[in-house]
């Protein structure tokens, strides 16, 4: 199946990937073209963004967590369903193992690189040209000028790239395209109240000598997922789902509807109960110490929670999940709040980072991977169950701690890597 396609990367971070790409996916779509974005990578904050710009799920494509064959499943997913299909990169394009470089290679997607040029005239060309000529693939399609002075900035930077290069614009330098940020990244979608207008205005600013054509077309390959067998067929499972706690991969939920379950969303924000009839409870990351007085006021979740866990029923709780289930919780200025207390112990969420990488985790029900990335420290007290093992050499182990039908760390399990391991630790 052929669509267009692209990968969007960078030198380096902070080049303004996600704008480009939310502003390409804007403008094509306003031109009447079926869009689908993906993620490289274990992100879950530049999703949202590119979710409101698309108007569509976004998904991450990871060779490590999910494997080339899944990564290939979505992509002919994406193309027999979209005229273009935009993958934003991670960090810079050669960045990582893997790398967004080793994913545009395995399939054939050619590169539009993004490149801060605030502070560059014609460098700009040369650090273009680099980025082409440093291997024989991915092949660049082209770049993109971010934070440009003005037109004549601008006309400065096209007419430094080679004529093998195509300049497929500039975006000015204007606070209004910004993406605000916080500790672990961009901060969420809905909490950028104006992210529509700033959507709007980067699509409007690249587009404002002419319509964008669609990128080159990509065949990709016919792939189609084995479908798991239904082990979870009927059971409703409670997924919190809110400002605390919404690191939440849309592969996950996949997942669930495939194994048979339901996913019934609830806010422990608003102090709903686990809703009725769920059999199983999870708990996704999230920002849970930014909202430590609304957690530690809702009594009709707490009560419910603490009552799904009395009765015997699955938990399984990541990162920001754990730190809700401590006895209680403090923010990066020294305030502190009660939590759950399911788990014996408490965490602080600190200025600095305190672990990060693609985590395998070796269970009885299977092994799964993941990712871990967080600024908390948490003092339990209860005997970790396993520890996860870091992919790479630098990383460090996670404990996983257990408490009946409780599975709760701070990795972030993506569930298409071991879809029989999620129906075990969830099935009642």
């Amino acid at each position: 199946m052929s669509a267009g396609a692209l990968m969007v990367s960078a030198p380096a971070s902070g080049h303004g990937k996600t704008t480009v790409t939310a502003a390409l996916a804007r403008a094509w779509t306003d031109a009447g073209l079926c869009v689908r974005v993906f993620k490289t990578g274990p992100d879950f904050l530049d999703p949202m963004v590119l979710e409101r710009a698309v108007g569509s799920p976004v998904r991450q494509l990871d060779l490590w967590m999910g494997g080339p064959e899944h990564c290939a499943a979505l992509l002919h997913r994406a193309a027999v369903e979209a005229d273009v299909v935009l993958v934003e990169g991670a960090m810079g394009l050669y960045d990582g193992t893997p790398s967004s470089a080793d994913l545009a290679r395995r399939f054939g997607l050619p590169v539009l690189a993004v490149i801060d040029a605030s502070a560059m005239a014609q460098t700009f060309g040369a650090l273009a040209l680099g980025l082409a000529t440093y291997r024989s693939e991915p092949g660049l399609a082209g770049v993109v000028a971010n934070r440009s002075a003005g037109a004549v900035h601008a006309r400065m930077l096209r007419e430094s790239l080679p004529p093998s290069l195509r300049f497929y614009g500039a975006l000015p330098r204007d606070a209004g395209f910004a993406l605000p940020s916080r500790h672990l990244g961009l901060v969420q979608a809905a909490e950028i109240a104006d992210l529509e207008a700033r959507i709007r205005a980067a699509a409007a600013a690249l587009v404002a000598d002419g319509p964008i054509p669609p990128p080159p077309e990509v065949r990709l390959p016919e792939v189609h997922e084995p479908v798991p067998p239904r082990r979870l067929d009927g059971l409703r499972v409670a997924v919190a789902r809110d400002a605390a706690f919404a690191f939440l991969y849309e592969a996950n939920l996949d997942v669930l509807r495939a194994l048979g379950a339901t996913p019934c969303p609830f806010s422990p924000l608003a102090d709903e109960p686990v809703p009725e009839g769920c059999g199983a409870l999870y708990l996704p990351g999230g920002y849970p110490e930014l909202h430590l007085d609304a957690l530690a006021g809702n009594a009709v979740t707490r009560g419910s929670v603490l009552a799904h866990h009395a009765a015997g029923r699955p938990i399984l709780a990541e990162c920001g999940g754990l730190l809700w289930l401590l006895d209680a919780l403090e923010d990066t200025q020294g305030r502190r709040a009660p939590m759950l207390g399911l788990l014996p112990g408490a965490a602080r969420v600190g200025e600095r980072l305190a672990n990060i990488g693609l985590q395998t985790l070796a269970l009885p029900e299977g092994t799964l991977r993941g990712q871990t990335f967080h600024h908390a420290s948490a003092e339990v007290r209860l005997a970790p169950a396993a520890h996860t093992r870091a992919a790479l050499d630098h990383g460090r182990p996670e404990p996983v701690w257990r408490s009946g039908r409780l599975v709760a760390s701070f990795l972030h399990l993506y569930f298409p890597s071991n879809p029989d391991a999620i129906a075990a630790l969830l099935r009642p």
